[in-house]
């Protein structure tokens, strides 16, 4: 299918709320990736035993070809892909590709976006509840006064998307299956954020908070699941290599937050971290068990 078919196919929801046979609700896990994915077995140890309970699906640069073993999970989970640039309205349609194909099986239920430098931050079982059980879905969304939040609005996007409604917040987010449906169905928000939201307006950290706020704002927690870190300033955040992955750093990456879970205030706030380089593999296999439960 080409996307204009995928997207039409992938809209569809069953008016029906109770299923004719035993569904197992499973979380969609899409990687966003420019080739392979270093970090791999880190994942195959998270999700091992854990099978039926999940889905994945690849999103890569067209011209990677993968050489998963027919063991892995990994194995032909590539969807047909294109070239994703960061900022512009290609990175979107990257995030709604993998979110149509991840809908078209009617057993995934919650859909997490992940990187090639991303990992979980505890074992399956943990994470797996914490989002079932989440009324909100996982994503930033929020009204920045500053010149890269308002400051990049434009008067265009009137009167689909008022000033007061434009909201910005991190790529990395999770969402339930009625929002994922809102987001490749949308033709409406599309259309302006495609023509006047490009750099310096950074369409990724725009179009799907401010379109979602205004269509379900209720369902949003209004925050990521994915921890990074800032603290060194610069366009972009952290990336971590081998020296920096110690008990010390893994227990830093889990403690001292604060945030609510379905209205209850909570220190468990982040599910996964970024960015990890490739380096990093090796001290994360061997602190997992004790640091990370898997």
């Amino acid at each position: 299918m080409n996307d204009t078919e995928l997207f039409w196919r992938a809209s569809f929801s069953p008016k029906m709320k109770q299923y004719p046979f035993q569904r197992v609700p499973k979380v969609a896990f899409m990687f966003l990736t420019k080739g392979p994915l270093p970090l791999g077995p880190l994942w195959e140890r998270f999700l091992k035993g854990h099978e039926g309970l999940y889905s994945i699906y690849i999103h890569s640069t067209p011209s990677f070809r993968a050489n998963f073993p027919a063991s892995s999970v990994f194995y032909r989970r590539q969807i047909p892909s294109k070239v994703a640039e960061w900022g512009k309205m290609s990175m979107c349609d990257a995030e709604r590709r993998l979110l149509a194909n991840a809908l078209l099986d009617i057993s995934n239920e919650r859909f997490v976006l992940l990187s090639e430098s991303c990992i979980p931050l505890y074992n399956f079982t943990l994470i797996y509840h914490y989002i079932m059980k989440s009324k909100y879905s996982f994503m930033g969304a929020f009204d920045d006064p500053g010149p890269h939040g308002r400051g990049r609005y434009n008067w265009n996007m009137k009167p689909e998307v008022s000033i007061s409604q434009w909201r910005k917040g991190a790529q990395w987010f999770e969402v339930n299956r009625k929002l994922a449906v809102n987001i490749v169905e949308d033709t409406t928000f599309y259309k302006k954020f495609e023509e006047f939201c490009k750099p310096a307006c950074y369409v990724d950290e725009h179009y799907f908070p401010t379109m979602l706020t205004i269509q379900s704002g209720n369902l949003i927690a209004n925050r990521s699941l994915t921890w990074v870190d800032w603290s060194r300033g610069g366009a972009h955040p952290a990336t971590f290599g081998k020296a920096d992955i110690t008990e010390e750093f893994l227990h830093r990456a889990v403690s001292n937050h604060k945030c609510l879970y379905n209205n209850q205030p909570s220190s468990t706030c982040f599910l996964f971290a970024r960015k990890f380089a490739p380096s990093t593999l090796e001290p994360l296999l061997q602190l997992a068990h004790k640091h990370l439960g898997f």
